[in-house]
């Protein structure tokens, strides 16, 4: 069974820095596509990055020249490096993995405040 664990979130003051990791397990084949997700407050999900196995990456317009995805192929796992974090970057960040299929991880919450 494939899961993905989210880790690293938590309460910074405006222009602070955070970094995300996921974890993923039960998987015996690296996964194409992995990204971070996020949904705010009244809010859609929306992707704030993906990272594909062979180094693609696409940034969602908001979050450019702040936020890093990176990932580590060897343990099929990605990380988030958030810095200058403002107010509207505060969501649930959710990982997610896909192969043959889609899976997302539980969320991590991200607090932008004073």
């Amino acid at each position: 069974q494939v899961q993905l664990v989210e880790s690293g979130g938590g309460l910074v003051q405006p222009g602070g820095s955070l970094r995300l990791s996921c974890a993923t397990s039960g998987s015996v084949t690296i996964f194409y596509h992995m990204g971070w997700y996020r949904q705010g407050p009244g809010k859609q999900r929306e992707l704030v990055a993906f990272i594909t196995n062979i180094g693609t990456i696409k940034y969602a317009e908001s979050v450019k020249g702040r936020f890093t995805i990176s990932r580590d192929n060897a343990r099929n796992a990605i990380y988030l490096q958030m810095n200058s974090l403002k107010p509207e970057d505060t969501a649930v960040y959710y990982c997610n993995a896909e192969n043959a299929e889609v899976y997302w991880g539980q969320g991590t919450q991200v607090t932008v405040s004073s």
